[in-house]
């Protein structure tokens, strides 16, 4: 399956940042195609399934955005984060290293089969969301 990576540096420090990952109603934010999220009982934890709904209806021409469930696959605080989209088949890591105090680098790295429209530049577009989210400790 194609794999594409990518990499940001967050101007926040990396309990902040996970912080903002860890609340699952976060995660439409900086997830493209994501409309909303209802997490099971178990929330942000290692086998916890979610249900998300996609921002578009399908049409004739185009294949809905994201929909159906999310599942945690793996979770260790405050540095690893990864999940499946099992509607598209995506399976996603998102890991954080602690830069500085203010500081975080975020690696997103997206695994999915091209046949469900699979971009390169998911993880980068997806982190550039994250970044503009992220900014605690930006200087203004």
């Amino acid at each position: 399956m194609p794999r594409a990576s990518a990499a940001r540096e967050l101007l926040a420090a990396r309990a902040d940042v996970w912080a903002f990952i860890a609340e699952p109603h976060h995660f439409p934010d900086w997830w493209l195609g994501i409309g909303g999220v209802q997490p099971d009982r178990r929330g942000f934890a290692e086998g916890a399934r979610w249900g998300i709904s996609g921002i578009e209806r399908p049409t004739l021409l185009r294949r809905a955005t994201s929909s159906g469930m999310l599942l945690v696959t793996g979770i260790h605080p405050p540095e690893r984060f990864a999940w499946t989209l099992t509607g598209d088949h995506i399976d996603a890591e998102l890991r954080l290293e602690e830069r500085g105090p203010d500081r975080t680098i975020a690696t997103l790295d997206v695994e999915a089969p091209w046949l469900y429209g699979f971009s390169r530049a998911l993880p980068r577009r997806a982190l550039t969301r994250l970044h503009a989210l992220c900014q605690t400790a930006a200087e203004l």
